[in-house]
């Protein structure tokens, strides 16, 4: 089989960086896009040679990244403004700077965009940051870029990590009370790699969901994680119902950000943030992981068994 030639948006990030290791031992050659200001350690020890600068808010960096004389078969998109870690993340990089990258993709004729959509957000035109990921699926139909848009559920392992500090001391710290799908970024990490550089191109403008066998709630994860770590686990929300309730709703009219996240907990908690289509998964991708293994598999990684 040909090598991929994959540039890689957002890689500097934890699900980002978590693709790159994917997509090397899928054998493709990885170029990552980073901004002048990134720190490129952990992706050269992981043995990333090839960087391109560029920026999301920058047409002209983007155009110059991803120029044709690079000759990229695939592009992945995994850069989150939302979540704002690092010096010079916005909220723009969600609706501009996703289109910016379109567009550069489309002029350099880039035949494949996989982008990390989310689960339904089709659906959830309350949630400013899910929805904005429905847009960008739309503005690639549009461009008519071809692209494999993978949507999944919410990631086990949060940006930061709050289960690790409180998981050893017999408690599942929670934001949701209902039922969702989920998935542990390794999982979707090798799910993009796959998608970058194996699946046909018959499978090219679709949108998959990525999920679990099963959704989960609160019930379902603290009974797993008591499972593998062998201890009694108690749950507890990180948001006190009261402040969820009465508080969150009046600090958020003022906060964008603050609003979002109520929103975004307001609708996954209707229930509605599960995968429609699981067996679509299964047919791409191979079987689909249970609660029960993810947890332990999490718990591996983070030397808690």
């Amino acid at each position: 089989m040909q090598t991929k030639k994959v540039i890689v948006a957002g890689a500097t990030g934890t699900l980002g960086s978590q693709i790159v290791k994917e997509l090397l031992k899928q054998g493709a050659d990885v170029t990552a896009i980073v901004r002048m200001s990134s720190n490129r350690s952990t992706l050269v020890e992981m043995g990333v040679k090839n960087f391109v600068a560029g920026d999301m808010m920058d047409p002209t960096s983007l155009r110059q990244a991803l120029s044709s004389n690079h000759g990229f078969d695939v592009i992945v998109a995994s850069a989150a403004g939302y979540t704002r870690r690092k010096k010079g993340d916005s909220a723009t990089t969600d609706t501009i700077g996703y289109k910016n990258l379109v567009d550069a993709t489309k002029e350099a004729g880039i035949p494949r965009f996989v982008l990390i959509s989310i689960l339904e957000s089709d659906k959830a035109k309350s949630v400013p940051h899910f929805y904005n990921k429905f847009l960008i699926e739309k503005y690639l139909r549009e461009k008519e870029q071809p692209f494999i848009a993978l949507r999944p559920g919410a990631f086990l392992d949060q940006t930061p990590d709050f289960i690790i500090k409180k998981i050893t001391k017999g408690i599942l710290p929670t934001f949701l009370t209902g039922t969702y799908g989920v998935i542990y970024t390794p999982q979707l990490a090798k799910y993009a790699a796959i998608a970058a550089v194996a699946l046909p191109d018959t499978e090219l403008n679709t949108s998959i969901d990525i999920d679990w066998d099963k959704p989960v709630n609160d019930k379902i994860l603290a009974t797993a994680f008591a499972s593998v770590l062998k201890k009694n686990i108690q749950v507890k929300a990180i948001i006190p119902p009261f402040v969820l309730k009465f508080i969150l709703p009046v600090i958020a009219k003022f906060n964008d950000n603050i609003h979002d996240m109520y929103e975004m907990i307001k609708w996954i908690d209707t229930g509605v943030y599960i995968s429609k289509n699981p067996q679509r998964q299964k047919e791409l991708f191979g079987e689909l992981p249970t609660a029960a293994e993810s947890v332990a598999q999490y718990c591996r990684d983070r030397g808690l068994i």
